[in-house]
């Protein structure tokens, strides 16, 4: 079966169908998030190293790194975004020990982050619009490191889920001619959002399974659009994570700081045989201290029972 191998100096993560599903996360993102913007054009990165280790305590796999801020002073991001990204994934990489994910639109950003990061990250991303495919296929063969392919190109983001389709087969075939293998393309297929559009859930998990089919490759997505515009988004994408997982998504970008979608995936990984020994989810539901009990002694909550039944 496909695997998609990203590393740190000191830690390789796997994505793959017989592997634990992969939380990429989200958080370091400037992207609507003016204080975050702002913090990174003074480089105050304080919110960044907050975000980076919470993520990583709340269990996240990899970091997204996204140097996406249009500055006051400068709205060139072809000049901003560059050493802004340097900067970002070199600190982080000296806090945390887990792979990194480059994300930027630009392809010089992309490149500053690929010269800064140490081990094999994952890059974020390629799709099929001509002009992208020249730049960014390059740097991937050149670099030796697996990247995101986004399953839109020059027509736009098609509803077929067809056409998304046929995008990231173009994607994966022309990856190919760079002598890149398709174990290293992760492919999104673009989740809508299910309050625009009904079918979105469906169209994804159908289109998972002919990713996982048809081409052979692992799969992410922006997990957090299918509940855009609708009240409790937390309730819907804990649904829908472990229906994506099911159907043979791999890995998503999202926020693992959220407890409820953490425990889905928790739980999906756990019946689907991919927690031995039930490692994962007994470390993160083990009850406190003070209510646990160790094999053959008797917890504090037992105790005041029989004290309790003594009285009687």
């Amino acid at each position: 079966m496909t695997k998609t191998t990203i590393e740190s100096k000191s830690k390789t993560i796997i994505i793959g169908f017989e592997e634990p599903f992969c939380v990429i996360g989200e958080r370091i993102n400037p992207t609507g998030r003016k204080a975050l913007a702002k913090e990174l054009e003074a480089e105050n990165f304080s919110t960044v190293e907050k975000d980076a280790l919470e993520q990583v305590a709340c269990g996240a796999n990899m970091l997204d790194i996204n140097a996406g801020v249009v500055y006051n002073s400068n709205p060139n991001p072809n000049e901003t975004e560059p050493p802004l990204m340097e900067k970002m994934i070199s600190l982080v990489q000296n806090l945390v020990e887990i792979p990194l994910c480059i994300d930027s639109s630009v392809p010089e950003a992309l490149k500053a982050g690929l010269e800064t990061a140490e081990g094999r990250p994952l890059l974020n991303s390629v799709t099929g619009e001509e002009e992208r495919l020249e730049s960014i296929l390059p740097l991937v063969k050149k670099f030796n490191v697996p990247v995101v392919a986004i399953s839109n190109d020059d027509t736009g983001i098609s509803e077929d889920p067809e056409v998304r389709f046929q995008v990231a087969k173009k994607i994966v075939e022309r990856a190919s001619d760079y002598g890149i293998p398709a174990s290293d393309i992760v492919v999104d297929p673009l989740v809508m959002p299910i309050g625009a559009m009904a079918t979105a859930g469906r169209q994804v998990f159908e289109l998972v399974r002919k990713l996982r089919l048809d081409l052979g490759v692992n799969t992410t997505c922006g997990a957090s659009n299918i509940s855009f515009g609708l009240p409790n988004r937390h309730g819907i994408n804990s649904a829908f994570l472990p229906m994506a997982i099911a159907s043979g998504m791999t890995s998503a970008i999202m926020n693992p700081v959220r407890k409820q979608e953490m425990d889905a995936i928790r739980a999906a990984n756990l019946l689907n045989n991919n927690d031995p020994n039930s490692y994962e989810w007994i470390k993160a539901n083990r009850v406190p201290n003070d209510e646990a009990s160790e094999p053959g002694s008797t917890s504090k909550t037992d105790e005041r029972r029989i004290r309790r039944r003594r009285r009687r």
